[in-house]
């Protein structure tokens, strides 16, 4: 019998757990001819969630959990649940009920056909105001565009791995992740469903604005090294205009004579090349920060428990 592992990252959702629950025990009634997982990868939640997947585990040995000893984050949440997930297949979904888990039934219908990665697009986003939609969209365009990987527009983090793809992931152990572009970057036979995004049931995202924008910095510099040819060119640029500003002025004061004038445009060509440096040292600092972060070694995350087991450092990771 084929297992599936459903890996569900959860920071803060004791209020969901109950009504999560009970639609994932209706999937697995309704596909009892395979082995089920429910791995909650906790992420160093401070509400009761740790306490309420206890009680889940006692009236449902299907359900496992590993309790990261702080909040590392749900890319490398997602990291933990790889490297403990169990099934020959591994199914990555939130626990806000955004991503319907009746989709899961299709995706193990394509997964029987032989696709290895079968992700979930989205139609409409769920309750996104108008102004995070088009960011994400504009984000999505401007990834695509310097990623030399093909990286899947309105496409989120709920998809069917098969273990192959999971072994792969496992495999990947850098600091700063963007498992979007990972999922990408490993190939493999692929397949999309479409669906609607549904609205957050209960609690609050605990994304912010400036969570989103630090993901986006994540995205673009892990999937790609062209911020880095663009502040090149910026700089090539700016010394070739340069160039021509000097010959113009060596031309008009051969031809003039020279005259004290000028002052605004000397300061805003000042100012303008001041910002091009600091742009273009802000774009080395985040490579420089990863490489730094890197070269540490230090394990992506710690894990705490595994079920009732005591874990310490090195017991864990590989």
């Amino acid at each position: 019998m084929k297992k599936v592992t459903l890996l569900i990252p959860v920071y803060n959702e004791e209020a969901m757990l109950p009504t999560l629950y009970q639609r994932l025990t209706e999937l697995i009634r309704r596909n009892a001819a395979y082995e089920w997982e429910i791995l909650f990868i906790n992420d160093g939640s401070t509400d009761r969630t740790l306490d309420s997947i206890r009680q889940l585990r006692q009236k449902d040995p299907q359900v496992n959990y590993v309790n990261l000893s702080r909040n590392f984050g749900k890319e490398i949440a997602m990291l933990a649940g790889f490297d403990y997930t169990t099934g020959d297949c591994c199914v990555v979904m939130d626990a806000d009920l955004q991503d319907p888990p009746e989709l899961v039934d299709q995706m193990l219908k394509y997964w029987e056909e032989g696709y290895d990665d079968i992700y979930a697009r989205r139609r409409t986003r769920g309750e996104e105001s108008w102004l995070r939609r088009k960011l994400s969209l504009t984000f999505y365009k401007i990834l695509q565009r310097m990623s030399r990987i093909d990286i899947l527009p309105n496409v989120g983090d709920f998809r069917l791995l098969d273990r192959r793809c999971v072994l792969t992931l496992r495999r990947l152990r850098e600091q700063e992740r963007y498992t979007k572009g990972l999922f990408c970057w490993i190939g493999y036979h692929k397949k999309g469903i479409e669906f609607d995004r549904g609205d957050r049931m209960a609690g609050h995202s605990s994304w912010s604005f400036f969570k989103l924008l630090n993901l986006a910095i994540e995205g673009i510099t892990s999937s790609s090294t062209a911020p880095l040819r663009i502040a090149t060119v910026c700089g090539i640029l700016c010394a070739i205009s340069s160039f021509i500003y000097a010959i113009y002025f060596l031309i008009k004061t051969l031809m003039y004579g020279d005259e004290v004038v000028g002052f605004p445009t000397l300061i805003v060509v000042m100012l303008f090349l001041g910002g091009i440096q600091l742009f273009s040292l802000g774009v080395i600092g985040e490579y420089v920060g990863r490489i730094f972060k890197e070269t540490k070694r230090r394990p992506a995350y710690i894990a705490s428990d595994y079920n009732e087991t005591k874990l310490g450092y090195g017991e864990n990771e590989e």
